[in-house]
Parts: structure tokens; C-alpha cells; sequence
């Protein structure tokens, strides 16, 4: 079983690292364009890319977790190809994932001025490890805020909600309590329309939860994975 974590909008395989550590044979990825590469305008076309990395790796019995628009890459690869997958876990995300137009419009502005991207990474970090979160900010500004702004734009053109019944993996659906950009009805929403799916809710998490609180969600991820 391969476990593969794809990071959120604008971000890196850096934000994954309590889970490469609790989990050593799992990979952690960086999307393309995230530098490397060139930026994919939709979720789409990354599940697209996602499943020719999976196949050149020729990963079998692959468990896809994603954070944000890598939930949403999740989601929809688990429509598109299951017959690759074991089973999947989408992380502070949903079926639909409308972004905030102040959102948009701010990091339009921080391509010109970067430092309006910094004031918005502060509130989003809040709660990490000020060691982990001077590599995800390192990161940040390596990938540039038009990668955040591209992925944003992914984000609020994906809607599977009509579609999201006829994933018939297992599915584990998490979330924090505190998170209002992917807030716990998202997540509830999946595990309501997912035949067998299971919501986690942690206690105190917002959007971040993962580095925020890896030991519970690292739990979830571990019992999820046993049950498989």
C-alpha cells in the first residue's frame, strides 16, 4: 500500500512533514509548478498529472490524501480512475470549493507587492511550530503568489456536489473544528453522501490542521489505514 500526500493551494511537500515522519514509506509530493514544472489550470488536468506520476512510479494499491485543492484533486481521481486507488482521505476540503473574492483579490495584488501574501500566511500558520513554519514560508515564496493565485482559481471553478454519491471508495473525511475557509459541514457533507465514508472533527484545528495537530490526525490516518 502506497500512501501519497499532495499538499493545498500554493503550497508544498514541506506542510506533510509529522505525517512523512509517522508514516516513513509515504511520499509526500509537490505539485507542478510548485516551482518546478508548469501550473495545471485545473483540478482536472492535476488529477491528470497525479495519475501519470502514479503510473511511472507504478505505485499499486495507492491511498491518496489531500489538504484544500489537494482534497479536491483526491476527490475527483477517486470518480475518474478507482480502479488505481485503495482508498482516500480528503483533509480541510470538500466537494465544492468556492473561494472568497477578497481572497482572489488580494493575491492578484501580492503578485506586484509580495508582502501582502506575508500577512496572509500569518493568520493561516498561526498555530504551527514557528520552525515549520519558516520552511513553509521559504516554500511560499519559491512557488510565488501567482501559483497561489492559479490554484485559488482552480479551487472555486471545482464542484463534484452533484457527482460526490458515486465515489465508492473507502473514504476518511477530516477536518478542525476551527476551520473556516473548508468549515467541518464540508466534511460532513462527504461523509454523508460517501457510502461507508468516516468524518473526523478535531478539537481546536482550523484549515492547517494537519501541522497543527498531527498527532490526532496522524491517529485518524493510522486507524483509517488499519481498516483497510
Amino acid at each position: 500500500m502506497k500512501l501519497i500526500f499532495i499538499h493545498g493551494s500554493g503550497g508544498s511537500k514541506e506542510a506533510w512533514q509529522y505525517q512523512t515522519r509517522h508514516f516513513p514509506d509515504a511520499e509526500a509530493i509537490d505539485l507542478p509548478g510548485h516551482p518546478e514544472g508548469e501550473l495545471r489550470t485545473s483540478i482536472d488536468d492535476y488529477v491528470e498529472w497525479l495519475r501519470g506520476y502514479i503510473h511511472q512510479k507504478d505505485y499499486s494499491d495507492v491511498v491518496l490524501a489531500g489538504h484544500s485543492l489537494g482534497g479536491g484533486i483526491v476527490l475527483l481521481y477517486a470518480l475518474k480512475y478507482p480502479q488505481d486507488l485503495k482508498g482516500i482521505i480528503s483533509i480541510g476540503s470538500g466537494a465544492r470549493l468556492r473561494v472568497h473574492p477578497m481572497y482572489l483579490e488580494m493575491l492578484e495584488k501580492a503578485i506586484d507587492d509580495p508582502s501582502i501574501l506575508e500577512e496572509f500566511l500569518k493568520i493561516l500558520w498561526e498555530l504551527i511550530d514557528p520552525e515549520l513554519v519558516e520552511v513553509l514560508r521559504r516554500r511560499a515564496y519559491e512557488n510565488g503568489p501567482a501559483a497561489f493565485l492559479n490554484d485559488l482559481h482552480c479551487c472555486d471553478r471545482f464542484d463534484i456536489i452533484d457527482r460526490v454519491q458515486e465515489i465508492k471508495l473507502p473514504t476518511l473525511a477530516l477536518c478542525g473544528s476551527e476551520d473556516i475557509m473548508t468549515p467541518p459541514k464540508y466534511t460532513k457533507y462527504l461523509a454523508d453522501r460517501i457510502e461507508g465514508a468516516r468524518d473526523v472533527i478535531v478539537s481546536g484545528g482550523t484549515h492547517m490542521v494537519f501541522a497543527e495537530k498531527p498527532e490526532e490526525v496522524n491517529r485518524a490516518i493510522d486507524e483509517f489505514l488499519k481498516s483497510l
